[in-house]
């Protein structure tokens, strides 16, 4: 049974994943939200002027009041600054399974600090939400991003082709990583 709990804070090491508050604006729009080389495999963005990024924010403030809404702003507690984003981006309650998604600014990329927020982020959510399943997909050119699944336990799955349409306009495929926490049948 799923036990929606909503976005709680997760502490680690090295990070904070919390609630993001208005207050986040400047750095989300500093550190991912305005750059085009940390969007790149991303559907939207960049944002050029902060208001968008603003109502972003207050977007997704406002819809933390539902238990169903995991979406955690990733700060990074040696800089005090909020990185990045992880969110669940699909969920199926009947068959407890959700997809995850995530972005950092390109200033934090190769450090594993993705990696560590997803692992915690897994586990939160199948041990305190119940999920049994956890999804989550990159684009093929997104090599990184695999690797960051593979190294948080997850397995490949499937390539799908031809899912959407980059900003530049050219096709692209994802490939599809899962992490069982319990055994299929």
């Amino acid at each position: 049974m799923i036990n929606h709990i909503g976005t709680n804070s997760i502490e680690t090491i090295r990070l904070i994943l919390r609630r993001f508050k208005e207050e986040d604006t400047y750095d989300m729009h500093k550190n991912w939200a305005s750059d085009k080389e940390s969007l790149k495999f991303l559907s939207w963005g960049p944002y050029s002027d902060m208001g968008v990024t603003k109502g972003r924010i207050g977007t997704w403030i406002r819809q933390y009041d539902d238990k169903k809404v995991y979406n955690w702003a990733i700060y990074l507690k040696s800089i005090k600054e909020v990185i990045g984003q992880i969110s669940v981006e699909i969920s199926s309650d009947k068959e407890k399974s959700c997809e995850i998604g995530y972005c950092i600014g390109k200033e934090f990329w190769g450090r594993e600090i993705v990696l560590e927020a997803l692992r915690a982020v897994m586990h939160y959510l199948s041990s305190e939400v119940g999920y049994e399943k956890i999804i989550a997909r990159h684009d093929v050119q997104n090599t990184a991003s695999g690797r960051v699944m593979q190294k948080a336990g997850m397995k490949f799955q499937k390539r799908l082709l031809n899912v959407g349409h980059r900003r530049d306009g050219s096709l692209y495929d994802v490939d599809v990583y899962v992490k069982y926490y319990k055994e299929v049948k």
